[in-house]
């Protein structure tokens, strides 16, 4: 801190000795204003500075516009300076005394007429090197640029009477001049009216400005647009803004990091609403060093301006939040593809990509509020807690108390702002816009993983903000998580038997019989649940009774598959099946005990733990309510599309609701017997009409029953079930709801041909041999439906992994020359063993036999 003293104040002296302190009979000889002071050159000047801080000379009192201001361009200091005189004024009044005077450098702020005053007597002269000297110092300084382009105060009437009647007194031609001269200035001029109309506020934010409350900021931002429109179609001045902004952010760092500036003055994040206001931003000439530097001052805004600038960037049109957006990727991808990141070099340690990151993401929870957003339909947290593993005490003699046991983390600004990313229905931007492709290819994840698991503010993990990656980069986090903590139970489990003598079992152990799978997985899972239900942390190993197989993964597969099959089955009645949306949801009327529906939530909360892909079909909401977030009529739209048609015509319907279409509060359902159920919506619902006043409240209520109260039982036992098994998990942290979808059912799309580029060989076969082009061309050649049994004959599933199946690592390896036998598989290693057969019918037809009529564990 000694030396950044010592250097301000030997700016301070250069600033006297080359701008002067404003005062014109200043006394002080080492002063410019000093009327006896003998004019010398910058690298004079700089040298004469350093000299009176060793002398520890008198330094005048500065004039307001001289605090904090910079030589940023000395360059242009002395020289033009002359010239600027004759264009000092509208009124071209020169001061042949003291011609270096007439530089505008009183001002101290900027407005917008100002700027354009200056533009057009520069402009005249054509000489710009005054606007440009009056911009280097306003905007390289954090206290002229607090006070630049404030919002004008509302006049009374009487004084906007008053202003009228002195515009009418103006001189004619005086306007004229001005008018001409600043046509001259700029060929690029923006109408106003035209500028308002893109600015803040427009598009979509008509009603988030009335949902949030417009943000009370002093700055005039639709005036800053105008100047920054006007002034960066001129090179020189832009240049200007470039070299400014270096100069800076250095200083607002400092500020923020050492002198808690907000909290002193909450104008101070003006500074950042008007650079940020700049449209260049993102061009190469910032990338280097500019928008670096401003981004790590940026990143050190504490919470409270973090959620203030988000609040206000909602309020911002589609395309400006895109610009903001472009911005920052801009800067990432720059950085990433200019240097090489590895795991030597690791791209977190990169501090402009790791602030550029920090800025993105008020930029992320600005586009969240600024979208549809539901704040208030939220399920209720469980009545009664999981219960806590009883090796909790051995854990806390070892040191190790388990972390995260209030449940998963949540981002700060998240809490600052008072929502959630679950909470946006539908974002300004899509959220896919914000994932950095080039930044996922050379994050070494592990390492991030680690620095996201310890929280240190000396490493940055990219897993905090989770927007930036791609869902195959956060499943790999996540897959990072599981393993440790399988690793964490194994090694509990292996210190518990030794210490207490209890058998070793570091393994979730489940021995099923094929044709009681149910049965035998729901026993085994409720017990696990009741007694220790830290062991469903724990590895699965699956085995049928009766089969030989080692559960290397494709036992576990098989498990999963055919518990599916069996839960999802339409005779037991535990899930309605809809042809329309083939989709199921929870049966109201089920017979089953909750413990069935406990067993389906832990099934696919295992499913995620042990990274394998279930073949169910709910509709998102299934996903939205297990994030937390309760069923409303939007969502009926997937999960009853004609319930959700009849409601949306009701909606709309401009006749009499009342009189022509006669319906009340109350609902009628059906029973697993097709008997009618009469459910009132509201108390004595029969006797209250549905009339075009409360009709979307009944909309609402109808809603509410069918995707929540009804299922309610159901639900929360089946919600259960999923958080025994990921309570402890960053899954909610890391993952969207339709990202949710993904990690367990896998990804629709099945691209076959990223399938064969990934594809390995083993056992004498190539890429190159006849019989894989043979096999591949009758692949490509399968329906849908038997590229799907394919998939499931060869690994165990009939869906794609996260990122499709190019992430898919399948072998096929030879099996012997041509015969009669069958393809074989291995599906824990996804490795397919093909005969060599003699043609491509052969090889055909014992294909779609295998893949057709293959059920069980090492088909033959």
């Amino acid at each position: 801190m000694k030396r950044a003293a010592a250097k301000h104040l030997i700016e301070r002296y250069y600033h006297q000795l080359t701008e002067g302190c404003g005062n014109d009979a200043c006394t002080n000889e080492a002063c410019g204003s000093s009327p006896g002071f003998q004019r010398m050159d910058n690298n004079a000047a700089a040298i004469k500075a350093l000299e009176l801080y060793k002398n520890n000379a008198k330094l005048c009192d500065p004039h307001p516009s001289k605090k904090g201001a910079s030589s940023a361009f000395p360059e242009n200091s002395a020289k033009g300076a002359h010239n600027f005189s004759t264009c000092s004024n509208g009124k071209m009044n020169h001061k042949e005394l003291h011609p270096s005077r007439e530089d505008f450098r009183d001002l101290n702020y900027l407005t917008e007429e100002k700027v354009y005053e200056i533009l057009a007597l520069c402009g005249e002269t054509e000489d710009y090197s005054p606007l440009i000297r009056v911009i280097g110092r306003v905007f390289s300084s954090a206290e002229s640029l607090v006070q630049s382009f404030r919002k004008a105060k509302q006049h009374t009437k009487e004084e906007l009477k008053s202003l009228q009647a002195k515009d009418e007194d103006k001189d004619e031609d005086e306007k004229e001049t001005a008018s001409g001269a600043s046509s001259s200035a700029s060929a690029m001029e923006v109408d106003p009216e035209t500028s308002a109309s893109s600015g803040e506020g427009a598009s979509h934010d008509g009603n988030n400005v009335q949902k949030l409350g417009p943000v009370d900021v002093s700055v005039d931002i639709e005036a800053v647009r105008r100047v920054y429109d006007r002034l960066l179609s001129n090179e020189k001045i832009e240049a200007a803004f470039l070299n400014a902004l270096v100069y800076l952010s250095p200083n607002v760092e400092c500020d923020l990091t050492y002198h808690n500036v907000y909290a002193a003055d909450p104008n101070y994040l003006n500074v950042f609403i008007i650079v940020m206001e700049n449209s260049n931003l993102h061009s190469p000439e910032y990338l280097d060093i500019a928008l670096p530097q401003f981004c790590k001052a940026m990143s050190k805004l504490p919470l409270p301006a973090q959620a203030k600038l988000a609040r206000l960037w909602s309020q911002y049109s589609a395309d400006q939040i895109r610009r903001l957006i472009e911005t920052f990727q801009q800067l990432v991808t720059y950085t990433v593809i200019s240097n090489e990141f590895n795991s030597e070099n690791l791209v977190n340690e990169d501090d402009g990509v790791v602030a550029a990151t920090k800025c993105l993401k008020i930029v992320y929870y600005a586009n969240v509020l600024g979208g549809e957003l539901d704040t208030e339909h939220n399920e209720e947290e469980d009545d009664e807690p999981i219960p806590e593993s009883s090796e909790l005490t051995l854990q806390e003699l070892l040191g190790e108390e388990r972390r995260n046991k209030k449940g998963p983390r949540v981002d700060p600004l998240e809490t600052e702002l008072g929502i959630r990313a679950s909470d946006c229905r539908r974002p300004v931007i899509p959220f896919e816009e914000f994932i950095n492709e080039p930044l996922n290819e050379v994050l070494e994840m592990d390492k991030d993983y680690t620095f996201f698991k310890v929280e240190t503010e000396s490493k940055f993990s990219f897993m905090t903000c989770p927007f930036i990656l791609n869902p195959v980069t956060k499943n790999l986090g996540l897959y990072y998580d599981n393993r440790i903590r399988m690793y964490s139970e194994r090694r509990i489990t292996a210190l518990y038997s030794l210490v207490q003598g209890q058998q070793l079992n570091p393994y979730l152990r489940l021995k099923v019989r094929r044709d009681h799978i149910i049965d035998d997985a729901l026993v085994r899972l409720e017990m696990i649940a009741m007694e220790n239900p830290a062991d469903l942390k724990k590895q699965l190993y699956v085995e049928f009774e009766g089969e030989q197989g080692v559960d290397e993964g494709g036992v576990s597969k098989e498990f999963f598959q055919l518990v599916v099959e069996e839960i999802f089955n339409p005779d037991i009645g535990m899930f309605t099946y809809d042809e329309s949306t083939k989709l199921f949801w929870f049966n109201p009327s089920s017979f089953e005990n909750e413990g069935q529906f406990t067993l389906i939530g832990i099934v696919l909360g295992l499913a995620i733990y042990n990274n394998c892909i279930l073949d169910v079909h709910f509709p998102m909401v299934v996903y939205r309510k297990l994030m937390g977030k309760k069923g409303t009529f939007l969502d009926l739209a997937d999960s009853h599309p004609v319930l959700h048609q009849s409601l949306k015509e009701l909606l709309e319907y401009e006749g009499n609701v009342e009189e022509d279409m006669m319906i009340t509060f109350q609902i009628s359902q059906t029973d697993l017997f097709g008997n009618p159920l009469m459910y009132d919506l509201k108390e004595n619902g029969d006797k209250i009409p549905v009339t075009n006043e409360n009709r979307k409240e009944f909309v609402a209520l109808y809603a509410d029953y069918m995707l929540n109260k009804s299922v309610e039982k159901q639900f929360k036992a089946f919600r259960r079930g999923f958080h025994m098994v990921t309570n402890e998990s960053p899954l909610k942290y890391l993952f969207r709801p339709e990202e949710i979808e993904l990690l367990i059912c896998g990804s629709r799309n099945l691209d076959f041909q990223a399938l064969e580029e990934t594809t390995e060989y083993d056992g004498g076969y190539n890429k190159d041999c006849r019989i894989i082009k043979d096999f591949w061309e009758t692949v490509h050649s399968f329906s849908q439906e038997q590229k799907r049994l394919f998939l499931q004959f060869t690994t165990g599933t009939d869906r794609a992994p996260v990122g499709g199946l190019g992430k898919l690592k399948m072998i096929i390896a030879k099996n012997g020359p041509d015969s009669d036998r069958l393809p074989t598989s291995h599906t824990c290693f996804n490795v397919l063993l093909l005969p060599e057969y003699s043609s491509k019918e052969k090889l055909r037809e014992r294909l779609l036999k295998a893949i057709t009529y293959a059920k069980g564990f090492g088909m033959l």
